[in-house]
């Protein structure tokens, strides 16, 4: 036993470089060449004593403001970086030239700005999260063409408009998320490139309208989230190419009627996975299509018991549900 302990020792020590050093404020462990640091103390990247055989390192709550690509170096095997919660304000030109496995940086909770041309370019990056930072352009450089990037989290930032040159370079991209942005408009054409696209999170933002060719391209479309927007009016045909979609999110909206025979193009919707709550709508005979289809897909819809008439003054904070031919005055 003590000699099986003791060559097991002697395989560690070697697969871990020939060292078992480790950096100060942080913890390795070998079995999984994975490196946690984990101290708000912690003030500049650790690279002195970073075993060169980490796959996946995470740095987290920590003082650290700026990371570079001589940073990086030292860990040439890395496939995985998270910096979550740091006090990041700098990336340095060509950050990923010396970590050619990666395909995972995180960079959740800091404080990232405007950053360099091919700041994530040099490295096949499948996962790019930028989420909660001061990000207020996404440039198009920071990518390089026909990225192999599927997803892309740039929620919580400061953008004004979709970063449609960046999204050119993503044919890949399976999952984006632009929620709590200051996004106001969705130009037609902005995700024409996004054909593989399955997951679209545009909730809290600041978009009035949608042109009713945006998701003509986004036919793999499963999920999409337009909550807590300023939507007054959609297009009868927005959805026309969604056969798939299964779950849309529309509550907290500026919503006073559906187009005759728009929910009807969403076949594939998941039980309850159409949310049409919180807006004002307006229970006059153009509610006729949406209090039909409510009907007869209820089941369809989450809580559609609180879907609610905002006027006229008679329905006010009556059900859409519960309404009758007789308070649509519709004709027998």
């Amino acid at each position: 036993m003590n000699a099986w302990c003791a060559l097991t020792f002697f395989w560690l020590a070697y697969f871990w470089h020939g060292t078992l050093s480790c950096p100060a404020l942080c913890k390795c462990y070998p079995r999984r060449a994975e490196v946690v640091c984990n101290e708000v103390s912690l003030t500049e990247y650790p690279t002195e004593g970073l075993p060169k055989n980490t796959v996946l390192l995470t740095i987290q709550f920590t003082n650290i403001t700026s990371i570079s690509e001589c940073h990086l170096n030292a860990t040439p095997l890395l496939q995985e970086l998270h910096l979550y919660s740091n006090h990041l304000q700098n990336l340095s030109p060509h950050l990923l030239r010396g970590v050619p496995h990666l395909h995972t940086l995180d960079l959740t909770g800091n404080q990232l700005t405007d950053q360099p041309a091919d700041v994530f370019s040099h490295t096949a990056l499948r996962s790019l999260v930028l989420k909660n930072n001061l990000i207020e352009n996404a440039d198009a450089e920071w990518l390089p063409d026909n990225s192999s990037l599927t997803w892309l989290d740039l929620s919580g930032n400061r953008l004004t408009k979709i970063p449609t040159a960046l999204l050119q370079k993503l044919p890949r991209l399976e999952i984006l998320d632009l929620s709590n942005n200051q996004l106001e408009k969705i130009s037609a054409n902005s995700l024409d490139s996004l054909t593989k696209l399955e997951r679209l999170n545009l909730q809290n933002n600041k978009v009035d309208m949608l042109d009713a060719s945006v998701l003509q391209h986004t036919r793999n479309l499963t999920y999409l989230f337009l909550s807590h927007n300023k939507l007054d009016k959609l297009s009868h045909n927005l959805f026309q190419e969604l056969a798939q979609l299964r779950v849309l999110s529309l509550e907290e909206n500026q919503l006073s009627h559906i187009p005759s025979g728009l929910l009807d193009q969403l076949s594939s919707l998941d039980e309850q996975g159409l949310d049409l709550t919180s807006n004002p709508w307006l229970c006059d005979t153009k509610v006729e299509y949406l209090w039909r289809w409510l009907q007869k897909n209820h089941m369809k819809v989450f809580l559609p018991e609180t879907i609610i008439c905002a006027g006229p003054q008679s329905l006010a904070g009556r059900s859409v549900m519960s309404l009758t031919d007789s308070d649509l005055k519709l004709q027998s």
